[in-house]
């Protein structure tokens, strides 16, 4: 199969052999699966997550060859909560993206938020963003102003979410319910209204977990320890 050049990323990279790498790469094309031979040399600096880079891949299987690999931008330096937040999406995309499935999209979509990972903003919003377009990318995004009927989400009412279906109108308190004012909030992407973020994450919490099995997200119990406080 003959090499084609396309924008990538890595997403995560392993031993393979003697001095091989296996390496799970995002492009417009979807996840991608390759063996980088000479992982020790030159490109084997390059393969390593956050850096836009150009590859051409050989091979008509699932598993590919790198034929070529070469930088091509600015590496996205992240640090602290901003590097975990990024490998926290990586693990999302590898988790959730099927092989080989195109999403160029969503392709642009983790670029832009790498780079704004890289200038240390307010990271919530961008996880909520993007976790959001994952989800809709996939097919299982729902409407966050209008319920499973579609009627309109009021700002007094309280909703549970249906996975896979939407927001249902509960009359009752209950555990793990949503305020209607903060849906609205939401599907505008107003954070300044008083708990929308918080909202925002149980919700995405709750919209992925049955994608996610019943496996925990590693990035996300290494993010809980770096907030915990050091212990005597």
């Amino acid at each position: 199969m003959q090499a084609s050049a396309q924008p990538a990323y890595v997403l995560h990279s392993r031993a393979y052999r003697e001095s091989s790498a296996l390496v799970d790469l995002l492009t417009p094309q979807g996840r991608l699966r390759a063996v980088l031979r000479g992982a020790r040399g030159k490109a084997g600096t390059l393969a390593r997550p956050f850096v836009p880079l150009e590859v051409e891949l050989r091979g008509r299987g699932e598993l590919k060859n790198v034929a070529r690999l070469e930088a091509a931008g600015v590496p996205n330096l992240l640090s602290g909560a901003a590097l975990f937040s990024g490998i926290y999406l990586n693990e999302l995309l590898i988790r959730l993206l099927p092989v080989e499935d195109p999403h160029p999209a969503l392709f642009e979509h983790y670029a832009l938020t790498l780079q704004a990972l890289a200038v240390n903003p307010p990271l919530e919003p961008l996880l909520r963003a993007f976790e959001w377009r994952l989800l809709d990318e996939l097919g299982y995004g729902f409407a966050l102003d209008h319920d499973l009927s579609g009627l309109p989400i009021t700002p007094v009412g309280l909703y549970r979410l249906q996975p896979d279906a939407g927001l249902e109108p509960v009359s009752q308190l209950q555990p793990g319910l949503f305020q209607g004012a903060d849906l609205l909030a939401m599907a505008q992407a107003d954070w300044s209204s008083p708990g929308a973020l918080a909202a925002a994450k149980r919700l995405m919490r709750q919209a992925l977990a049955p994608h996610l099995g019943g496996r925990p997200l590693v990035s996300r119990e290494l993010f809980m320890n770096l907030k915990e406080p050091a212990r005597d």
